[in-house]
């Protein structure tokens, strides 16, 4: 079965690109051809790939593209993990369905509408620049109704306890492209960015833990990849710098979703973020987010400044997504659907 692969600059993991109309539906099905997939890729020296991406022409007369991610959990035999989303591999998406033809070629201005499957997000891709195998969006994480700011707090909380091995520690849990737990790095020890951004085995540790105890409070395995955790800092007005994990080390800078919900976040009045972000925090202004890896922004569209108000989007700029190429993975060929005929 002939799959593609595109990568976004600052994810951990280039996207594998898989027809969701030419293999089966169920979980339990597909997991046992995502396996064989990613089977094949490791003995190819590809093992590196942990973000997977079924996509198909919408159905939906709003949307251009249906979106499903899957991310890889490696181990001795991988498992899957279709919670969530990714916003890197969305925009892996696109590039990929528009060199299918499913798609129009990308150009300045286009906007391609997306419907994620997983959890019914709607995100809309504007193309900034494109030239060759490599392209440059604007993304818009849209709310299908504009939510208040409260509901998209774990409890409704700003900020909530979570039991460690040291006993406990207060983070806040929101929800806004994917699920995150975000907490003071200075309430784990951390003092400065330096420190933040270097090779702090106790620091991953903590956030392990946290992120775990998190899962578990949320009814999710706790060995998954939901909810996502960062640690931060301020680092000068309107700026935190920001130190996440991925799956299965730390983030080379944050996910895409990880900005969105960060960006909606710094909004919401008691809020770890909301504390820390400085001018940030008031609406119409937005938030720069420092990491290891480089700088990003993220716009968050707000009513107000309480939990009352609502969020209508939250918009992150200068996204570059190249094309890899394309790999036939005959393994999984017997586990396309008979009835269907096309195929990536």
């Amino acid at each position: 079965m002939l799959t593609h692969i595109a990568a976004a600059t600052g994810a951990p993991s280039s996207t594998l690109v898989l027809s969701a109309d030419s293999l089966p539906g169920t979980e339990e099905e597909l997991a046992g051809a995502l396996r064989d997939a990613t089977d094949w890729l490791c003995e190819r020296g590809l093992d590196d790939i942990t973000k997977i991406a079924l996509i198909a022409p919408s159905r939906h007369p709003l949307f251009d593209l249906d979106y499903r991610f899957v991310q890889v959990l490696p181990g001795a035999v991988n498992r899957f993990d279709f919670r969530g989303s990714c916003g890197h591999s969305i925009l892996a998406s696109v590039v990929v369905a528009s060199r299918l033809g499913w798609i129009p070629k990308l150009a300045p201005e286009h906007r391609i509408r997306v419907r994620v499957t997983n959890n019914n997000d709607r995100v809309v891709c504007e193309v900034d620049e494109s030239v060759r195998d490599r392209t440059t969006f604007t993304v818009h994480f849209l709310r299908q109704q504009e939510a208040r700011l409260d509901s998209l707090l774990r409890d409704g909380q700003p900020v909530t306890g979570l039991s460690t091995s040291d006993g406990g520690i207060r983070v806040s849990q929101v929800s806004a492209g994917n699920p995150y737990v975000f907490v003071s790095a200075a309430d784990l020890g951390v003092s400065d960015v330096d420190e933040l951004f270097g090779d702090n085995g106790r620091l991953y540790d903590s956030l392990s833990e946290i992120r775990r105890s998190a899962a578990v409070h949320a009814g999710l395995p706790p060995e998954g990849a939901f909810p996502k955790i960062a640690a931060l800092l301020p680092d000068g007005d309107a700026t935190l710098a920001v130190r996440a994990l991925s799956v299965p080390s730390w983030h080379p800078t944050i996910a895409l979703t990880g900005a969105v919900c960060l960006g909606a976040a710094t909004k919401i009045e008691g809020t770890v973020p909301n504390v820390l972000a400085g001018s940030a925090a008031r609406p119409g202004l937005p938030l720069t987010i420092r990491t290891p890896g480089g700088a990003t922004v993220a716009s968050a569209a707000v009513s107000g400044a309480g939990l009352s108000s609502t969020l209508s989007w939250v918009s992150v700029p200068h996204k570059e997504v190249v094309f890899r190429g394309a790999v036939d993975i005959d393994s999984l060929r017997p586990h396309t659907r008979k009835d269907e005929l096309l195929c990536l």
